[in-house]
């Protein structure tokens, strides 16, 4: 399968604490809390049940004064419970006031992110942006350059729409869009290198929210330039709308190569975890094959053979139990995450799915004997009766995962 894998677009390594993105390094998965970060204790338990599911880094707005006071107290909080994930601040408007009136903030953080678009107005702009990068510097701390075409840099706009109106042949409105992204990116990328920042601490991103526009637009921000890439659908949507779109987008562009570090911007339905985003992130990259962060379970989508819903619960029950596993077996069993569980319905694919995986379990369809044969390395080992299938099936897994993966 190797021979299949894209081969990645080069750009420089940016440590963001333990964290490396681009250089070759595995692609990061983060992702951003919507707690108000001016309240310590929420603020830190979502950053760390994101990172508990899966996230490398975390972005957190820092947007008033209440907010940077409390960014040390967070990452004191996270150091506490033994969560040492890097924490990036977002900035807008106020960033540069913020960064400087808070020294304590900027040596929390791990990394910042600045909108080019929102650092400021006229006079001003040159000014306030300089100020954040000489804090970036004075820190030894990486900056994300996020250009999102909801607030792109208007003066860049007018002057960008006004040569495109005066050219031979003006570009359309979407074509001359997208350019103007690309120029903001490596405008300010090259403005910022330029106050002393090291390309090795400069990542770029420009989001957008349409998967054709987003394609286009780090494709042609990955053909003029080597800095580390962040990949990510703006209000990428809610549901399934929003997971297809994103996926949609980021695979394509992962399988072309390009991109570092992604972020699945998903908008959560009323009172849901924050962490499907991290999931949903890490799903797109292992079905990829590009990394791997927890078992895959393969289940049949069922059928008329399959009129029992006793499979569809099982699978159900057995994602859930290596979601729950995954932090202890992550720590003691490395390996374990490559891991492959097939859990199947009826006689038709069942058997021979189970065999293609590492452990595998089919279970009788209807009018079937009521046996469920379990399969190890491709050979039966076992065959279930009974209510407690469920548990069983656990035991031979955990059992498994002991004796193929050992203690690190």
């Amino acid at each position: 399968m190797s021979d299949l894998l894209p081969k990645r677009h080069p750009t420089r390594a940016v440590p963001v604490g333990p964290v490396i993105i681009g250089g070759g390094a595995p692609v990061v998965i983060q992702s951003m809390t919507n707690t108000d970060t001016a309240d310590v204790g929420a603020t830190a338990l979502q950053v760390a049940e994101l990172a508990q599911a899966g996230s490398e880094l975390v972005r957190i707005t820092v947007n008033t004064e209440e907010a940077a006071r409390a960014v040390p107290a967070i990452r004191e909080t996270l150091d506490k419970r033994g969560c040492n994930v890097p924490l990036i601040g977002d900035f807008h408007f106020n960033g540069h006031r913020l960064l400087g009136k808070y020294p304590e903030c900027a040596q929390a953080l791990a990394k910042y992110r600045i909108n080019p678009g929102n650092v400021g107005r006229g006079a001003r702009r040159d000014s306030q942006f300089a100020s954040m990068i000489e804090t970036a510097c004075r820190h030894d701390r990486p900056v994300r350059i996020g250009v999102n075409w909801g607030s792109m840099d208007q003066e860049l706009v007018q002057r960008m729409m006004d040569e495109n109106a005066r050219a031979p042949r003006p570009r359309d409105t979407e074509e001359i869009t997208r350019e103007i992204m690309v120029v903001s990116a490596l405008e300010n990328a090259r403005r910022a290198q330029e106050l002393g920042l090291g390309r090795d601490r400069i990542v770029l991103s420009c989001k957008m929210s349409g998967v054709q526009d987003l394609i286009a637009v780090y494709r042609e921000l990955a053909a003029r330039c080597d800095y580390a890439l962040h990949l990510g659908l703006t209000e990428a949507g809610m549901g399934s709308r929003g997971i297809v779109a994103s996926t949609a987008a980021l695979a394509v562009l992962l399988q072309q190569g390009i991109g570092d570090t992604i972020r699945v911007s998903l908008t959560p339905e009323p009172g849901a975890s924050r962490t499907e985003e991290v999931v949903v992130a890490q799903e797109i990259v292992q079905a990829l094959e590009l990394r791997s962060f927890t078992p895959m379970v393969v289940a049949c989508p069922g059928c008329g053979r399959t009129s029992s819903m006793d499979f569809q619960q099982l699978a159900k029950d057995i994602q859930l139990y290596l979601q729950q596993r995954m932090p202890v077996w992550r720590r003691e069993f490395p390996g374990v995450e490559n891991m492959s569980v097939a859990v199947m319905g009826c006689v038709v694919n069942g058997p021979g799915e189970s065999r293609h995986a590492n452990i595998g379990i089919s279970l009788p369809g209807s009018g079937e004997s009521p046996a469920a044969p379990v399969y190890e390395d491709g050979e039966k080992t076992a065959t279930l009766r009974g209510d407690n299938i469920a548990g069983k099936f656990q035991k031979i897994i955990e059992r498994y995962v002991h004796s193929h993966y050992g203690a690190a």
